[in-house]
């Protein structure tokens, strides 16, 4: 079996794909990195492709370079839009919610319901109250609704993991101006922004921590969901 292991930044991929081989991508600006279980019956292929629905796509394209999928897992980091999620845990989507075209992907028929809104900017404190009211979504990102697309579209098992690395209430500085047509951060210049604007050092430190956790629960839920690779059951149950 092939998985794709689908991210938006290295940060996200870094404690999971720790020791796994980097390859060369077929695509300015992708990273990939693959590994094998133990026994040698699966593939996995780690791949990062910047921010944004764009991003997604090449980043899904790239994987396929490499051979027919049998599994699409869309990871990363995500912003929280209500109280009842934790940041630096790790949660598993049964919905997930296109923004920009209302399209909806159900991953699951059963009873439990965490819904994940895909939207195509980072969202500020007052877009994640109105993405929360509009859809009564736990979870904020910018990838998964185009990975559930093209899996869904391919026929692909599909699972979203998301750890939270900002809080609904996080009071942090517009990073949209500072991502590029690839997605990708433009670090300079978002430096020297913030160096002129210390009310955003403490909580940008504080994301830092946040993502450096969140990232290595995703790790985790991902070994442990591997094992397995049960996706009805971890979609209907959340459990890994």
């Amino acid at each position: 079996m092939r998985i794709a292991i689908l991210a938006a930044l290295p940060g996200e991929l870094k404690p999971l794909v720790r020791g796994w081989q980097r390859i060369a991508s077929p695509t300015p600006g992708i990273s990939i990195w693959v590994s094998a279980a133990d026994d040698q019956a699966d593939e996995y292929i780690a791949v990062c492709g910047g921010m944004g629905t764009a991003a997604a796509l090449r980043s899904f394209a790239a994987a396929e370079h490499i051979g027919t999928l049998d599994m699409v897992l869309s990871i990363g980091w995500a912003g929280a839009l209500d109280d009842d999620v934790s940041v630096g845990q790790c949660y598993i989507a049964t919905e997930v919610i296109d923004a920009l075209t209302g399209e909806r992907f159900q991953l699951t028929d059963g009873d439990r319901t965490l819904r994940l809104v895909t939207t195509p900017h980072v969202a500020d404190e007052a877009e994640k109250q109105r993405l929360q009211a509009s859809y009564g979504a736990a979870l904020v990102d910018m990838e998964a609704a185009a990975v559930c697309r093209l899996a869904h579209i391919r026929g692909i098992p599909v699972c979203c993991f998301k750890a939270v690395s900002d809080a609904r209430d996080a009071q942090l500085p517009d990073l949209n101006p500072f991502i590029d047509v690839r997605g990708q951060l433009r670090m300079l210049p978002f430096l020297a922004y913030v160096a002129l604007r210390p009310q955003y050092w403490a909580s940008l430190l504080q994301l830092g921590r946040n993502s450096s956790v969140a990232a290595k629960a995703l790790a985790v839920s991902i070994r442990s969901f591997l094992q397995h690779k049960q996706v009805d059951r971890t979609n209907r149950t959340g459990a890994v």
